[in-house]
């Protein structure tokens, strides 16, 4: 039992941990700093951040954290740069148990929690500490709509394949079901995860996104300029060029688009294997000199500067359980189109952004593009949805804002977990109508 007032002593697992980064890294980061706000912390994480983190800590020093460093001993480590590095993150986490159990021997921790990786379908043995555990959030759980797999080509049904199939294994995992059933509330990053989380046999479930901004990447992004209305319209996607993260429907959905906006252009920030298949679609599609930039990997600054001078960002990934680009865009004031899949699916409210359904790809390019006409074509509307999604993100996308309901889940844990939960369901109302057109249906 845990006096309300006292600060309580948390253990936080973080595989993936370092300063001034996003996606794994920077939840695990983030989640340290908010809360050692409220409570003290002992983290466990890989010897490979040390140098990154000590740094920054020696600038500014968080009070309250503790940091425990370990990799797994000799040639194992290469393990976590190779194609093994589910195998040497399943090892990992069983060395972090022995960890854990040695410093809760010494500390008796209140809670211990799981931050990163952000997947359900691997195991963590902090469940196994005789402590209140949290899970997450972790995600993993989405899938690409059955009528899309044919559109992803033989390499990419084949990756989808292997992928179900690694998440089934994990799924009978023995490990991955008593960690399930021990958490004391398991958090998902999206409503698929949140079901497959209850089928593993997790007591106490809620939705709660990983991404988030802090308060000064709130501040740095609402500075941003809003670009000049008058021609060209802009349309900016951001991510690695991936089979699963829909380029090929932005590029078919900005073709449709260009016919009644020819003065309009579409960059493409982002690295992947699927670059060159993307660049001979869009010489196919016959857009023109200029039409389309793929400008390749750029720095965060960078990608600001570009987003300073775009209009609409386009995120249309078929299974994507973050999205941390949508909620950027929305800090910077610009609307969202995206499918109505996954995390996006979670941050862009219909007062936002635009959000089509998925059903099938023609169904989706044609609703992409309508999305992208029906913006284009209506100024006050795109400032009326940056404005609302730059409000969503301040109020429900803030790392203060989710310490804090860290820190009164840690409370009430370390109570016994009497009286409700904090609220931490971040699932908004759909706004499609079961009998709209299915590719206007959030138009």
């Amino acid at each position: 039992m845990s006096n309300q007032n006292e600060r309580l002593r948390v253990l936080i697992s973080a595989y993936g941990c370092r300063p001034g980064m996003g996606s794994e890294f920077g939840v695990g980061w983030n989640q340290v700093q908010q809360s050692a706000r409220f409570n003290d912390v002992w983290v466990i994480t890989r010897e490979a951040h040390r140098e990154a983190i000590e740094a920054e800590v020696n600038r500014r020093p968080i009070r309250g954290a503790q940091w425990e460093y370990f990799d797994l001993p000799g040639c194992a480590r290469i393990w976590s740069n190779q194609f093994l590095v589910r195998l040497y993150y399943y090892l990992w986490q069983l060395a972090a148990y022995f960890a854990a159990r040695k410093l809760h021997t010494k500390i008796q921790f209140h809670v211990a929690h799981h931050v990163t990786f952000v997947s359900y379908s691997s195991p963590t043995f902090l469940a196994f500490l005789p402590v209140p555990f949290i899970w997450g959030p972790v995600g993993g759980g989405e899938s690409a709509p059955r009528a899309f797999r044919k559109a992803l080509g033989v390499r990419g049904r084949a990756l989808e394949i292997l992928r179900d199939l690694g998440r089934g294994l994990g799924e009978l995992d023995p490990l991955v079901r008593i960690a399930a059933r021990h958490s004391a509330v398991a958090l998902a990053t999206t409503r698929e995860t949140e079901a497959r989380l209850t089928k593993l046999g997790c007591p106490k479930t809620a939705v709660m996104p990983e991404a988030g901004l802090p308060r000064a990447e709130l501040a740095r992004l609402g500075t941003i300029p809003l670009p000049h209305p008058e021609p060209p319209f802009r349309i900016l996607t951001v991510g690695r060029l991936l089979y699963w993260k829909g380029q090929e429907l932005a590029l078919r959905a900005f073709a449709r688009f260009r016919e009644e906006f020819p003065q309009s252009e579409f960059w493409i920030i982002g690295e992947g294997p699927d670059r060159s298949r993307l660049e001979r679609l869009s010489r196919s599609l016959d857009l023109g000199t200029g039409a389309v930039s793929f400008l390749g990997r750029m720095s965060r600054a960078q990608v600001f500067e570009r987003t300073a001078l775009c209009h609409v960002m386009l995120f249309p990934s078929l299974h994507d359980s973050g999205g941390w680009v949508c909620l950027e865009a929305m800090a910077a004031r610009r609307p969202v189109v995206c499918l109505d899949l996954g995390g996006p699916a979670l941050q862009v409210t219909s007062e936002a952004g635009l959000k089509v359904p998925a059903f099938d790809p023609e169904q989706a390019t044609a609703g992409l593009a309508e999305a992208l006409k029906a913006l284009a074509g209506n100024l006050p509307r795109r400032l009326r949805l940056g404005e609302c999604g730059r409000a969503r993100v301040e109020h429900d996308f803030n790392w203060e804002r989710k310490g804090a309901q860290f820190a009164a889940l840690y409370s009430s844990l370390a109570r016994g977990g009497k009286g409700p939960l904090p609220s931490l369901n971040y699932v908004p109302a759909s706004p499609a109508s079961s009998t709209a057109s299915p590719s206007t249906a959030s138009l």
